[in-house]
């Protein structure tokens, strides 16, 4: 048994986290997309930032034991382990209401931008934008020529990408709601965020939404 928070399909969550605890995004079902964004807990308005991250680690997505560092050079996560297949970008904006609006929607639809300022907001934070997030599990493979493809994700049930926080942060991520290309498969599914200790046990208070205990 281990408690966790889950984010529903379509949905994000946000949770406290303090430095040295580990910070676990789970594929529930597998082939989903999660965006992430961190923040430090004493100023929201110092984030992760993925440029400044690829100009830390002169890398498209830090290896294992790298930082990602902060708008201000700060680091703030360090990738301590992944069971997935290693695809993640940090290339590719959140999804917001415009980009649903150009794809055609008309009226709402979910978005990760929304489903950010909605996680900080039920911490009572405020919202300072919408940093480029990091896309965990996302597949957009780079050709040589510089293009992009946007592929399903092909994360596993129960594949997981572990963070150890750097500094006390707030981390939120968002099921990405995408249903109109091909990331999730045009089937969004949950996802899950465990916090543990520096001793990589869960951790029971998560400061997030629910936590929910499951098998």
């Amino acid at each position: 048994m281990q408690s966790r928070v889950i984010v529903p399909a379509g949905q994000g969550r946000a949770v406290k986290v303090a430095a040295g605890q580990r910070v676990r995004v789970v594929d529930v079902d597998g082939g989903q997309v999660g965006d992430l964004f961190a923040f430090a807990a004493d100023d929201v308005t110092e984030h992760l930032s993925a440029s400044h991250t690829r100009a830390f680690t002169s890398r498209l997505f830090p290896a294992p034991g790298e930082h990602f560092v902060t708008d201000r050079r700060r680091p703030i996560l360090t990738l301590a382990e992944d069971t997935s297949p290693g695809w993640h970008d940090m290339l590719i904006a959140a999804c917001d209401p415009a980009r649903y609006a150009a794809l055609g929607v008309r009226g709402f639809h979910a978005s990760c931008a929304d489903n950010l300022r909605h996680s900080l907001d039920r911490l009572g934070l405020p919202f300072p934008g919408t940093p480029q997030p990091v896309n965990v599990f996302m597949r957009i493979p780079v050709a040589d020529d510089g293009g992009l493809s946007w592929l399903s994700a092909i994360s596993r049930p129960g594949d997981a990408i572990t963070f150890e926080a750097a500094m006390d942060c707030v981390v939120v991520v968002s099921a990405c709601p995408q249903d109109l290309v091909e990331i999730n498969g045009h089937r969004p599914t949950p996802l899950a965020i465990e916090v543990l200790d520096p001793h990589g046990h869960t951790h029971g208070h998560t400061h997030g939404d629910l936590t929910h205990t499951e098998e």
